[in-house]
C-alpha cells in the first residue's frame, strides 16, 4: 500500500502566536482511529509554516494601505502582515515542537531573505508558493540548499513550471509537483483534477500531488484515487477564528474525517488483481447456494436432476459441481430442502 504524504497547512493560522500554531500541530498528531473497524491509522505527515520577508514582501504603497477589515491585525496592510510573521527563532521552536511530535516540518520561503532560518535549522521539505512559481532567484535560492521542494501551480501554466524547473535542476530533482487552483475557496467547477492524470504523464520524473482550497474533503480525497501522492490542506483550531484562511480551513473534526477517509481510501485501492477476499468466506459460506433437495429421499436413492435445487447456506456442492453428485445413491435419509454434502453419498 502506498502511503499518501499528506501536509497541514498552518498557514498564518496562527494568528503570531506560537501557542496556537503548537496547539494545531497537537491536533495534527493526535491518533486517527477508525472507531468501526477500531483501527489506529497512520497520522498526518507534515505541517507546514509560511515565511515572510516583509523587506521583500510589497511596494511601500501597498504595505501602507489602510487595512480596515474584520480579519485585520493592523491600521495598514504592512502593520497587519507584520503581526502575523514570526521570527526565524519561533520558527525554529515549531519545527522542533513538531519533530519531537513525529512529523516532518516543511517551510514555504516567499524571498530570498527567508533563507536566514537556514542559521538555525533546515526544514524536511521547502515549498514553493504558487505565486512565486515565476520568482526565478528565489528559487534558484532554494535548489542551492539541496533540500526537496514542493511547487504549487496554482498561478502558472506549463511555460512557468518549465522553466522553475529548468532553474531547480541545475542544483538537485528532488521536486514534487502540486496541482492547485489559487482560488479562495476554489468553486468545483474550477479544480479540473484531471491536470494530475496530465502532470503524472508529461512530468513522470516528478512525485505529483494536489493542494487543495476547496471547501471540506470530498476534493482532496478524489485526488488520492487518482494517483495523487501529496495532499497539501489548510488545517485550523476553529473555523470561525479570526483570519482570512480560517473559514476555509479544516477544524479538529475535519482533520480527523480527512486522514481517516485518505487512509482507508489507500487501503481500498488494493492490487490489479480480481481476487476473493479471505474475509468474505464467512458470507461465502451463509449465503451462497449449496445443490439441495427439493423433495424427501430416502437412503439408496439415486440422485438425479430433478430432485434438486438450490439453497443456501453455501457449504455444500455447487452447481456447477452437480456431476459429483448426479448418479450416485443416498447413504441416508434426506428430508425435503436439505443441503446434500459428499457425506451423504455412497461413494
Amino acid at each position: 500500500m502506498k502511503n499518501t504524504y499528506v501536509i497541514g497547512e498552518i498557514g498564518q493560522n496562527h494568528n503570531g502566536s506560537v501557542d496556537i500554531a503548537k496547539l494545531i500541530i497537537d491536533v495534527v498528531t493526535r491518533p486517527v482511529v477508525d472507531k468501526l473497524f477500531g483501527e489506529t491509522l497512520r497520522g498526518m505527515d507534515a505541517v507546514k509554516l509560511t515565511k515572510r520577508d516583509l523587506s521583500q514582501e510589497l511596494s511601500q504603497s501597498q504595505m501602507a494601505r489602510l487595512y480596515n477589515t474584520p480579519h485585520s491585525f493592523g491600521k495598514t496592510y504592512g502593520e497587519h502582515r507584520a503581526f502575523l510573521e514570526l521570527n526565524d527563532d519561533q520558527h525554529f521552536e515549531l519545527y522542533k515542537y513538531a519533530k519531537a511530535k513525529g512529523v516532518d516540518f516543511v517551510e514555504t520561503l516567499c524571498a530570498v531573505g527567508c533563507l536566514s532560518l537556514f542559521k538555525l535549522f533546515s526544514p524536511d521539505k521547502l515549498k514553493v508558493a504558487s505565486r512565486d512559481l515565476t520568482n526565478l532567484p528565489l528559487l534558484s535560492a532554494m535548489a542551492e540548499t539541496k533540500i526537496p521542494i514542493i511547487l504549487s501551480t496554482g498561478m502558472g501554466g506549463k511555460s512557468e513550471l518549465d522553466d522553475a524547473l529548468d532553474i531547480i535542476t541545475k542544483y538537485h530533482s528532488n521536486i514534487s509537483i502540486l496541482h492547485c487552483v489559487s482560488e479562495y475557496p476554489t468553486q468545483y467547477k474550477n479544480v479540473n483534477l484531471q491536470t494530475i492524470g496530465y502532470l503524472q504523464e508529461n512530468y513522470n520524473d516528478y512525485v505529483i500531488g494536489y493542494s487543495d482550497h476547496t471547501v471540506g474533503i470530498a476534493t482532496p480525497i478524489a485526488a488520492v484515487a487518482m494517483g495523487a501522492e501529496i495532499i497539501e490542506k489548510h488545517i485550523t483550531l476553529d473555523r470561525l477564528m479570526k483570519g482570512t484562511d480560517q473559514a476555509g480551513s479544516l477544524a479538529v473534526d475535519g482533520v480527523n474525517r480527512l486522514i481517516r477517509d485518505i487512509r482507508n481510501l489507500e487501503m481500498s485501492l488494493g492490487t490489479n488483481d480480481f481476487l476473493v477476499c479471505e474475509s468474505v468466506s464467512v458470507a461465502r459460506e451463509k449465503l451462497e447456494r449449496s445443490i439441495a433437495t427439493n423433495r424427501d429421499m430416502q437412503a439408496g436413492e439415486l440422485v438425479t436432476e430433478n430432485d434438486i435445487h438450490l439453497l443456501s447456506p453455501g457449504d455444500g456442492f455447487k452447481w456447477g459441481q452437480k456431476d459429483q453428485l448426479l448418479g450416485k445413491r443416498l447413504i441416508l435419509d434426506l428430508p425435503k430442502d436439505e443441503i446434500i454434502y459428499n457425506k451423504n453419498l455412497i461413494s
